[in-house]
């Protein structure tokens, strides 16, 4: 996730370990347009391993609380996965994942920044976007 909320990349992979998250890494920073200036992960050694290989000059936190806003992102996934009954195979995930976390913030503003009429209008704003983007006709 970067400063603003916004989720950058899922990446699914079997292992944990420094190999998996170095490719997370490199395929993260090749789409991003900066260098971070702090990396906040939980407490897996491998993400340091992976950091000290790919960006050496970025502040690398690790604290049980600081990820919170990281995790909480990944609560629209596990209810779409609960709600799939599953997903059959880790491509699979993947595939579906490069996808929905793309276009779901899309339909999630920050509600608890805007007042009710606010949040009507901007919700409007979004559904005609979409439609405009899909050529689908939805209900707001």
């Amino acid at each position: 996730m970067d400063q603003d909320g916004n989720v950058l990349d899922i990446r699914v992979s079997s292992r944990r370990d420094a190999k998996a998250a170095t490719r997370f890494f490199r395929t993260l920073l090749t789409g991003l347009e900066y260098v971070p200036r702090v990396l906040v992960t939980d407490k897996l050694a491998s993400y340091g391993v992976a950091r000290r290989r790919l960006i050496t000059g970025v502040e690398h936190r690790r604290s049980k609380y600081l990820n919170n806003r990281a995790e909480n992102s990944h609560q629209p996934t596990r209810q779409r996965e609960r709600a799939m009954k599953r997903f059959t195979s880790a491509r699979h995930a993947q595939r579906f994942l490069s996808a929905f976390s793309v276009i779901s913030p899309h339909f999630r503003p920050r509600r608890h920044l805007l007042h009710a009429e606010e949040y009507r209008r901007e919700m409007a704003n979004r559904f005609s976007t979409w439609n405009e983007v899909t050529g689908l006709t939805t209900a707001a």
